[in-house]
């Protein structure tokens, strides 16, 4: 309807390209204002409905708003508009996704994505795989959006940060989310939903003194090295050299194949390697942050290291503050921060 075609062309508009003024213009015109409270409306109904239509049609509507939200406040330039969400009606757009995110963390278990998941967490039967299927993507794009705009309006940004962290709930609910919701997601999903709520957590446990910084997972293209293969062997990823022999163009071609399934077969499990190893680094930097400052939680977190040994989180810390060098500009607030937590580890 004209509503729906209204909010696709605003959130077309408030991409990514679009320029700064246009943003601005939108704050200034009272467009904010409309929208913050469109989410409340959205969560409000969200939290009475029943019924699966009307279900979707709440998380839609709440997602494509968050989305507009997430776009005009993820830039430091934008700091006025930043500002404004946080302040306006007591912090309502902080309030009304902290109940979305709490109401969304129960419904992604009632409709379970996952494809090993069978029954629900209180056995009863799944619904119809349509409208599970149909229920549980709206609720999965409707945390992203959530998750997305709690991350901008807490980036380096102590008053976000600290409304954010009054809510009650929330950050019981963002640590289950964290430790529970990805088992209830398509495997292909879980990466992304893990890196965004530990940013988050670990932003409230710091009040916003670190800084997101962008990984680049997509592999540069290359042209194919003829001269070998890639092995898997003992775990390890090998180029292995050979020698070209003569044939027809069609074993040349099959040839060519082969490289390439064995190529993206590395890969992939390189990049599975490295996913794991950044949730590693989060949660490590993560539990660093809730060290600090606090030796109960020094005392707490000691006993469920192997051999009571904090090295194991020190070392996969150093790992990672040495890939974002490699990867971004030194300095930024988030080496820092990952440097002061290695430093106080060293130290217990």
């Amino acid at each position: 309807d004209t509503g729906h075609l209204a909010m696709e062309t605003l959130l077309s508009l408030t991409s990514k390209r679009a320029g700064d003024w246009f943003k601005e213009e939108l704050r200034l015109l009272g467009g904010l204002d409309h929208i913050v409270d469109q989410v409340k409306e959205c969560v409000d109904h969200l939290i009475r409905d029943e019924d699966e239509e009307k279900l979707v049609a709440s998380l839609w509507g709440a997602e494509r708003c968050l989305r507009v939200l997430e776009s005009v406040s993820m830039d430091d330039s934008l700091a006025k508009s930043i500002h404004y969400l946080i302040a306006y009606k007591d912090s309502q757009l902080i309030v009304s996704s902290a109940k979305a995110l709490q109401h969304c963390e129960e419904l992604i278990q009632q409709y379970n994505r996952a494809e090993d998941s069978i029954c629900l967490a209180d056995s009863k039967p799944l619904p119809h795989q349509n409208v599970t299927n149909h229920v549980g993507k709206a609720v999965e794009d409707c945390m992203r959006a959530i998750i997305g705009v709690l991350l901008n309006l807490t980036n380096d940004n102590e008053w976000g940060s600290t409304k954010t962290g009054e809510q009650d709930g929330l950050i019981g609910t963002a640590l289950n989310c964290v430790l529970q919701v990805p088992k209830y997601l398509p495997q292909e999903q879980r990466f992304d939903i893990r890196v965004l709520l530990f940013l988050e957590r670990e932003r409230a446990a710091q009040l916003a003194e670190s800084k997101t910084d962008e990984l680049i997972k997509d592999a540069p293209t290359t042209q194919h090295d003829k001269s070998g293969e890639w092995q898997e062997t003992s775990g390890e990823i090998q180029w292995v050299s050979t020698e070209k022999t003569d044939g027809t163009e069609e074993k040349h071609k099959k040839e060519e194949e082969d490289e390439e399934l064995d190529l993206n077969k590395a890969l992939q499990h390189a990049g599975k390697h490295m996913e794991d190893c950044i949730v590693a680094s989060y949660t490590a930097l993560l539990l660093g942050c809730l060290c600090q400052e606090s030796p109960i939680n020094v005392t707490t977190v000691r006993e469920y290291l192997p051999e009571g040994d904090f090295s194991i989180m020190t070392e996969m810390l150093k790992k990672f503050l040495s890939f974002m060098n490699l990867t971004c500009a030194v300095g930024t607030t988030g080496q820092k921060s990952i440097s002061r937590v290695i430093e106080y580890l060293e130290h217990c």
